[in-house]
């Protein structure tokens, strides 16, 4: 399956020339620190090419939700890091675009390296401003997206400068689609996806294309509780999004229609309260009593769900099954992820916290892939167009 759109391996790249590489730096922060640099490493292969190939590079990207200059939104600590593992300086900019910006994006040398500031504190970033377009295009001669994370935001650094550059997809957006698109459209069968978190209506579009293209779907988290809702159980104090009933409801009677298996936990873990400290007590069973609230899968779903997993073709995860992050809750997301990183099919992470659980776990270097972007992995899985993609040129 190829993506359709120029490779930057494909790009004719002269000593020399810049290029503007919209990157995903959105990385965790603390006392001014990178405390995880994956995100960062990802984008490598496709700096590393071009610098290689003798082209200076003026790099962009966001950090968090920025109101306005917010100094510990800043983009320093990211390009300090990615000068320690390129090891090779890299030039901070104090702004995102203007005259002295355009002066340092000039005085590279090839191979060189500026990291613009965090493009969210330009108000048009989020507005895909045409001005704020045309001043990026302005710092380079070639245009190339390696921010998979970003791409389905059209926004001034992800869309809008594709209109003023000959464009490419950098080498990570390029295996994230290409990747995610096989799951569904060419995929290893059986299919098996695991869906879990805390709301149905997040997931409802994912839910419906895969009961046209899975052969198994298991859900988990507290958004097993509006299925149990609208099949008419008791859910005691559980997490219900009531708007995920009736999603709930028409979900499973598609499923009644559908080839593929729509499965719910058996059994559960519950808890008095949302705390670490609460009561538990394990439940054979699904109808929760007043008082109580399900807080994880059980031991019997885990066991049903690995023999799903383990002969699985090929496997998608996003969502956790239950409050993995407090340690009394956390075996049904442990079981889960060591059966994922135990099948011996392709087995695809859909980020967030399903990403997390398995850097908790020490599994994240067990699965085929672990997805960068948790939000543009399940938009493209819905079947929706990326922004990001969309705007690069057609190979």
């Amino acid at each position: 399956m190829k993506l359709g759109k120029r490779s930057v391996r494909d790009l004719d790249v002269q000593e020399g020339q810049r290029v503007l590489v919209r990157v995903d730096f959105n990385v965790p922060l603390e006392e001014g620190r990178v405390t995880d640099d994956s995100r960062i490493r990802g984008a490598l292969p496709t700096i590393e090419l071009l610098r290689e190939r003798g082209a200076s590079l003026v790099l962009c990207a966001h950090l968090g939700r920025p109101k306005d200059r917010e100094p510990e939104t800043s983009l320093k600590p990211a390009s300090e890091r990615l000068g320690e593992l390129i090891e090779a300086p890299v030039v901070q900019a104090d702004a995102v675009v203007g005259d002295d910006v355009r002066a340092a994006a000039e005085a590279l040398e090839p191979g060189g390296v500026l990291m613009l500031e965090n493009t969210r504190w330009e108000p048009g970033e989020k507005d895909n401003d045409p001005e704020l377009s045309r001043e990026l295009a302005s710092l380079a001669d070639i245009y190339v997206n390696d921010a998979f994370g970003a791409a389905h935001r059209a926004h001034a650094s992800t869309a809008g400068v594709a209109e003023h550059l000959p464009s490419a997809a950098g080498q990570l957006l390029e295996h994230e689609v290409v990747t995610l698109r096989k799951i569904v459209e060419e995929p290893e069968r059986p299919l098996v996806v695991i869906l879990g978190g805390a709301k149905v209506s997040d997931k409802v579009a994912l839910i419906d294309r895969f009961l046209d293209a899975a052969d198994a779907i298991l859900i988990g988290g507290a958004m097993c509780f509006s299925f149990y809702r609208a099949e008419g159980k008791p859910t005691g104090d559980s997490l219900v999004e009531d708007e995920g009933i009736d999603l709930a409801r028409r979900a499973l009677e598609k499923a009644e229609d559908s080839d593929c298996r729509l499965l719910l936990p058996v059994d559960l873990v519950l808890g008095k309260e949302f705390d670490a400290d609460t009561e538990r007590r394990e439940l054979d069973g699904t109808e929760v009593p007043d008082g109580w609230m399900g807080l994880d899968v059980g031991p019997r779903t885990v066991e049903a769900y690995a023999a799903e997993i383990t002969k699985a073709g090929t496997v998608f995860w996003n969502g956790p099954m239950g409050a993995f992050e407090m340690p009394p809750f956390a075996a049904g997301t442990r079981g889960i992820a060591e059966a994922v990183a135990e099948s011996p099919g392709t087995t695809v992470i859909g980020g967030g916290d399903s990403a997390a659980a398995l850097g908790e776990f020490g599994l994240a270097e067990e699965v085929t892939h672990l997805s960068t972007g948790g939000g543009a992995a399940l938009e493209l899985l819905e079947g929706k167009e990326l922004p990001g993609v969309e705007a690069l040129d057609d190979a």
